[in-house]
């Protein structure tokens, strides 16, 4: 069956514990309020599969584990996939599972989800625990209670023993705590998932994270505009609109290229089929030194700090102690 994807490469990465790639590009599928598409997220799944995608996002907090799960199986009774191996599958561990004993049977309940027998890589992804068994952000901050990473950690490692993910990694780490991870671990976190776009630039984490041999993904790399987590100034960015205006691009592709050049994998999300399509187009033409000069010069501020897990009764009693001053 010919398909756009035929004309689609989507460079990778190599994982250290698979021989499959880590697309370099991926569909993310995190929207708020969660699950506000649950409706037709199968379809717009399924349309991000026939445009070339093979890398999908999702975590047991977005409601769209089963949606992507049902897109699957559609995809490979269609024709449109040969084999689940074609996918790069990635899921996320929530606060409220994020105790040792809850760690297995949370991937479980995630596979289940999914219809898949193993997942390419789960993610812890928040360093935060909360003791409700709700899938919920922002979470109750009466919840918070301090989190055991090191036996999180071990958890997570069993898991990938048995099979049931080929990768482990994290979601929202600082360098301190991804050390407190890496000072005891048998099996090093593969990825660090972190916010990264032009106005949020993190070159600590990811030059942290190059000498550790972690693999970058990058979200919000838009700025997640209409999300609880987001905010318009990416989009609306002068610079950004001076340059897609010179290139014949638009801005999402500018700040998408913009981050692909920085060595890592970035997550994208759209539901339209048009956007799908403009938001794979960053492969074959790149920023010139003195756009990527302009882009490094423009004033860093986070578009998403967590406050929700900040509470002066609970482990983190301040952003600095969240983020270890990476704010």
């Amino acid at each position: 069956m010919g398909s756009i994807a035929d004309e689609i490469n989507i460079p990778s990465f190599p994982l250290p514990s698979t021989k499959k790639g880590f697309p370099r590009l991926g569909f993310g599928t995190a929207e708020y309020p969660f699950g506000l598409s649950l409706e037709t997220m199968r379809e717009t799944l399924i349309e991000a599969i026939k445009v070339g995608y093979r890398h999908f996002d999702t975590a047991a907090l977005y409601q769209s584990e089963q949606p992507l799960g049902e897109a699957i199986s559609d995809a490979l009774r269609l024709g449109i996939i040969k084999s689940r191996d074609e996918l790069f599958i990635t899921s996320k561990l929530w606060c409220s599972d994020a105790h040792r004993h809850c760690v297995l049977p949370a991937l479980q309940k995630t596979l289940r989800k999914l219809k898949l027998e193993y997942l390419d890589l789960y993610l812890v992804h928040w360093p935060v625990s909360v003791t409700s068994g709700v899938y919920e952000l922002p979470v109750k901050k009466e919840d918070l209670v301090p989190i055991d990473l090191k036996s999180v950690w071990e958890a997570m490692e069993e898991c990938q023993e048995l099979g049931l993910t080929k990768s482990i990694g994290v979601s929202n780490f600082s360098c301190e705590k991804l050390q407190i991870i890496l000072s005891t671990a048998k099996i090093p976190p593969a990825v660090n998932q972190v916010e990264i776009n032009p106005l949020w630039q993190q070159e600590k984490i990811r030059k942290f994270c190059k000498e550790k041999g972690i693999i970058i993904t990058a979200y919000s790399p838009l700025g997640a505009k209409g999300a609880l987590w987001g905010k318009d100034w990416v989009m609306d960015c002068d610079v950004l609109k001076k340059i897609a205006q010179t290139k014949g691009k638009t801005i999402a592709q500018v700040c998408l290229r913009w981050v692909y050049e920085q060595g890592v994998c970035v997550l994208v999300k759209s539901f339209k089929k048009e956007r799908m399509k403009e938001n794979v187009d960053i492969f074959n033409w790149e920023l010139s030194p003195e756009e990527s000069h302009q882009i490094s010069l423009l004033p860093q501020c986070k578009g998403f700090p967590a406050d929700e897990f900040v509470s002066d009764d609970g482990p983190y009693k301040s952003l600095e102690e969240l983020w270890d001053g990476e704010i």
